[in-house]
């Protein structure tokens, strides 16, 4: 009996860590249609955003690894050379990683980015949104936000190349079908 007891124990605190190392690795997504999860968090420019700047408009949220690698200098650049296009629509850009706010403001002065990127550097936000890898990275993950501040439209799976084209046109689709 006392076996028992102790396997039942051993799996119950199994059980138990599995959920919150979920939680902590990011494994949990947040749901279409649900409220954008809040966040605080200091710019390149050591500007504060909070979620609520941006309710009524969209907005793209894209979290990626890390600042100045090959991928993530790719979707930097590929958004920042669609900027135009976004602001024609009335959608604004944020990018958001683990890495500090000094560390965004070189990236963002080496290769010219004209939008926000966001220093997660406890990755909290990261968790929050469902993308905080083991490795305390952020995944490669975008979210879009509606004016109302709910989530629109989550993309798990990123080609660093083409994902501003992506969300651009799905951006141009989800405001036309909401003002039928």
């Amino acid at each position: 009996m006392r076996t028992l007891i102790s396997i039942g124990a051993v799996i119950s605190s199994f059980i138990f860590f599995m959920i919150a190392h979920s939680a902590v690795a990011g494994e949990p997504s947040v749901a279409i249609g649900s409220d954008a999860p809040d966040f605080r968090l200091v710019d390149q420019n050591g500007d504060w955003h909070e979620l609520d700047d941006y309710r009524g408009g969209w907005l793209a949220i894209y979290f990626y690894p890390k600042d100045d690698t090959p991928g993530c200098t790719a979707e930097a650049c590929a958004f920042r050379d669609n900027i135009f296009a976004f602001r024609k629509i009335g959608a604004k850009i944020v990018g958001i990683s683990v890495d500090d706010a000094a560390s965004h403001k070189a990236f963002a002065e080496k290769y010219g980015l004209p939008f926000s990127l966001l220093a997660d550097t406890n990755g909290e936000t990261a968790s929050r949104y469902g993308v905080l890898s083991n490795r305390s990275m952020a995944k490669r993950q975008t979210f879009l936000i509606d004016p109302s501040g709910r989530i629109a439209k989550h993309y798990d799976r990123v080609d660093a190349d083409t994902h501003s084209e992506e969300v651009l046109a799905d951006l141009k689709e989800l405001q036309s079908a909401t003002a039928m």
